[in-house]
């Protein structure tokens, strides 16, 4: 389950010219379970309507603290009171210097002095502004409360000019918000390693051995420890996801690479999640230059000999010095394409490992690259759990949950 299903979310829009995409945003949380209040600016009201938040949320967007009815006026403790966040978004230079210095002479400025629930700022303006003090002395004064800015990201903007000051995606706008409300999850104050995606094992410098992994159960991994409350060291191989929000992420695209960022990781965990599809063997010999074909024919004109050797194995080294990774928790992957159950147990006791993950890749549902996986737990104590096909994000709350029973054990 999402952890922002059922969470009290208040969204205020402030007036820019990035105000229409905030209607993406409380569609995507509405759709996520979140119950969404929108509150309006007077100027974001120059930009986009009630009528367009009302009918996504569906519930009534708050704009005028002063309406004749005195309703909004009593309305806005009760929203400062039941929210879980609230994120401004866009949060324009003005809107950013009311909140700064305490101003309530708005809905939105009133509701944000009266929460105790945290404050998320999401800057969108033309990049001269974002980069005048003012502007950087206010939202480091924000900061500096306790709010969480959301850093806007760089590309064209509405002037035309190339700059820093776009409101960020909505992904990683709901990348934050998940952060904020899972801050207080069953993997709170925990530290956690996730590895993802294939490794590359160069030929020459066009050329590499790897695999078929897309890194998708691994950035699920990551996704959902982050939505638990846990620090999150996400160690990619090859992947072209992008990192998820809150997750500090180190690219490994080699095997040898991958070993020495989980060694390093490791130091200070509570827990490692192998899910990377590492190689298990690696080219003796790099050429420097791009293997041509007529160089290297045989006597038949075809063959290319190729002599690898073996790559670290990255768990069995962490298992042969257990001494200096006190109570980490280790979860190791088998991806297999036959004799699953025999490979995911010889891997649990081969590697002693707290638990095994194993599924069988050439199932349509399971392979690399797909949306769902069809796994089996192999645990430790001898238990074993067959799960049915699930959405990758599924699976990774059955680990986590697993995880989070041997933390507890420790």
């Amino acid at each position: 389950m999402s952890v922002l299903q059922g969470a009290r979310i208040v969204v205020g829009v402030a007036g820019g010219i990035a105000a229409y995409k905030a209607a993406d945003l409380v569609s995507k949380l509405v759709q996520a379970g979140a119950l969404v209040d929108v509150i309006l600016t007077a100027h974001a009201r120059e930009f986009v309507t009630p009528l367009t938040f009302g009918a996504l949320s569906q519930r009534p967007v708050w704009a005028d603290l002063w309406e004749p009815t005195g309703m909004a006026a009593a309305r806005h403790i009760e929203l400062a009171a039941a929210a879980q966040a609230l994120l401004v978004a866009p949060a324009t230079a003005n809107t950013i210097a009311r909140l700064a210095h305490g101003l309530a002479d708005d809905m939105l400025a009133a509701v944000a002095l009266a929460t105790t629930a945290p404050l998320l700022i999401a800057p969108a303006m033309e990049h001269h502004m974002l980069q005048h003090p003012a502007t950087q002395a206010n939202l480091a004064l924000l900061a500096a409360r306790g709010a969480h800015i959301i850093p806007p990201e760089t590309g064209r903007l509405a002037s035309g000019e190339i700059g820093t000051g776009r409101l960020p995606e909505t992904a990683t706008l709901l990348g934050a918000l998940r952060q904020v409300v899972g801050r207080g999850g069953d993997l709170a104050g925990r530290r956690v390693v996730v590895t993802a995606g294939g490794t590359q094992e160069a030929l020459d410098p066009v050329r590499y051995i790897g695999n078929r992994s897309s890194g998708r159960q691994g950035f699920a991994l990551a996704e959902a420890a982050r939505d638990r409350g846990a620090q999150v060291t996400l160690i990619a191989g090859a992947t072209a996801l992008p990192t998820p929000y809150g997750v500090t992420r180190i690219d490994a695209l080699t095997a040898a690479a991958m070993r020495a960022a989980v060694l390093a990781a490791c130091v200070e965990a509570d827990a490692l999640v192998m899910s990377a599809a590492v190689a298990d063997f690696t080219p003796i010999a790099v050429a420097e230059h791009k293997i041509k074909k007529r160089e290297v024919a045989s006597s038949d004109g075809a063959d290319l000999v190729l002599r690898l050797q073996r790559t670290p194995d990255i768990l069995a080294d962490l298992d042969a010095v257990r001494a200096q990774y006190p109570g980490l928790i280790r979860v190791g992957f088998a991806a297999e394409t036959r004799e699953v159950a025999a490979a995911g147990r010889d891997k649990l006791a081969r590697k002693g490992l707290d638990l095994v993950v194993a599924n069988d890749v050439s199932q349509p549902d399971s392979g690399f690259g797909s949306a769902t996986n069809t796994v089996t737990l192999f645990h430790k104590d001898g238990r074993t759990e067959a799960l049915p096909s699930l959405p990758k994000t599924a699976v990774a709350a059955h680990i986590w949950d697993a995880v989070v029973a041997l933390l507890a054990q420790r």
